[in-house]
């Protein structure tokens, strides 16, 4: 019987769990808002397209004066066109495969969410009456790039798809654009802050700052002092049983 070997070539790592159901749930939503709503039907168009435009993006505006939290979230699963949604499915494949195989899916999911909410909440302080909608996972996708230049920083990453440079390296250049372009690139229709503040909250998160954290251990110390405080009773207690209890000659 004969045999073969099989070559093989990748843009990019194997595809994780998570980060697949990620690609389609984002993909599906594309569909639906882009192409579903461009249907000559007006009433088509009202539902598929502007409904999750208005309702499902992240607008400020309505999140501080008409409570609508669930935007910090569905916010993260539409985008803008073509260029927008390849760029970040196609960070979240690159980046993101290669972080969830490191944490597994749980502290990945947790990652991706944690700094996408914080990405939104950033844009929603800073402006609080801004009326412009926001869109897409791109705060999360830069927050990815910050673990992955963090857990990774010898790895070489081609910028531009030509120069070699190292995740590290790679990580802060993005950040750099990023600060830079929120000053001088405002009304660009890009949420610089949004890209800046999924970093930062990234940066919190792998270093141990998030408030959860914090808040557990402040909660573990409450706990070790009550402890010790019923010891000290139990053992003061003890002594004056011996005392009291001691036969004297």
């Amino acid at each position: 019987m004969g045999s073969f070997r099989q070559m093989g070539f990748s843009l990019g790592p194997p595809i994780t769990r998570m980060v697949k159901w990620l690609l389609i749930i984002m993909g599906a939503v594309f569909v639906v808002t882009n192409v579903i709503g461009v249907l000559p039907f007006d009433s088509a168009r009202l539902y598929f397209h502007d409904y999750p435009l208005v309702y499902l993006s992240l607008t400020p505006v309505l999140v501080i004066h008409r409570f609508f939290f669930y935007q910090l979230v569905t916010y993260l699963f539409l985008h803008g066109g073509w260029f927008h949604i390849l760029f970040n499915l196609y960070a979240l494949w690159i980046f993101g495969a290669e972080l969830e195989s490191a944490w597994r899916s749980k502290k990945f999911l947790t990652y991706f969410f944690l700094t996408g909410i914080g990405a939104g909440l950033c844009c929603v302080l800073l402006e609080p009456s801004g009326e412009i909608p926001t869109v897409g996972c791109s705060g999360a996708i830069f927050a990815l790039i910050l673990a992955y230049g963090m857990l990774f920083p010898e790895r070489i990453i081609y910028f531009y798809m030509v120069i070699p440079i190292k995740a590290k390296w790679f990580a802060v250049i993005m950040g750099v654009i990023e600060f830079v372009a929120s000053y001088s690139d405002a009304g660009s229709g890009v949420s610089h802050v949004a890209h800046l503040g999924g970093m930062l909250f990234g940066y919190f998160y792998l270093r141990g700052w998030s408030l959860p954290y914090r808040w557990q251990l402040q909660y573990h110390e409450w706990q070790r002092a009550r402890l010790r405080k019923k010891f000290e009773v139990y053992m003061r207690d003890q002594e004056k049983k011996e005392k009291h209890g001691r036969w004297v000659n």
